[in-house]
C-alpha cells in the first residue's frame, strides 16, 4: 500500500492485485493507524470494479463515517448509480479532496 499525506486527508493506494484482499487489509490497519484521518481510497487501477467488490469496504466506510471522518473512493470503472448511499465514489483524486473539504465544512457547521 502506498500512503500519501495531504493537509486534510490521507490517500491509501492499493499496490496489491486483488481489491478484496485490499479491503480486508484495510479493515485490519485503518482502526489502528488511520482512524483519526479523512481517507481517500485510490482504486483507479480497477477498471472493472463491481458493486460486489466495493461493498467489501462497507464495514470500514461505516466505521470511519461513524467517527465523523470522511471515507471516499476513487474509481472510474463502477456504475455510480448502483453505489450504496453510505458510500462515496468519485472519478478523480481532486474530486475526493473536494468532497472531504465539503464534509469538513458541514461538520464544522454541525450537520
Amino acid at each position: 500500500m502506498t500512503v500519501t499525506e495531504k493537509p486534510t486527508y490521507t490517500i491509501l493506494t492499493d499496490d496489491r492485485t486483488d481489491v478484496r484482499d485490499f479491503a480486508l487489509y484495510l479493515e485490519n490497519i485503518v482502526p489502528d493507524h488511520y482512524d483519526q484521518k479523512n481517507l481517500v481510497i485510490d482504486l483507479l487501477k480497477y477498471d472493472n470494479l463491481t458493486l460486489e467488490d466495493l461493498v467489501q469496504f462497507l464495514k470500514l466506510s461505516n466505521y470511519q463515517r461513524a467517527d465523523k471522518k470522511s471515507f471516499v473512493f476513487v474509481n472510474t470503472g463502477i456504475n455510480y448509480d448502483v453505489v450504496p448511499d453510505e458510500m462515496i465514489v468519485v472519478p478523480t483524486i481532486e474530486e475526493a479532496g473536494d468532497v472531504i473539504e465539503m464534509e469538513e465544512i458541514e461538520r464544522d457547521l454541525g450537520f
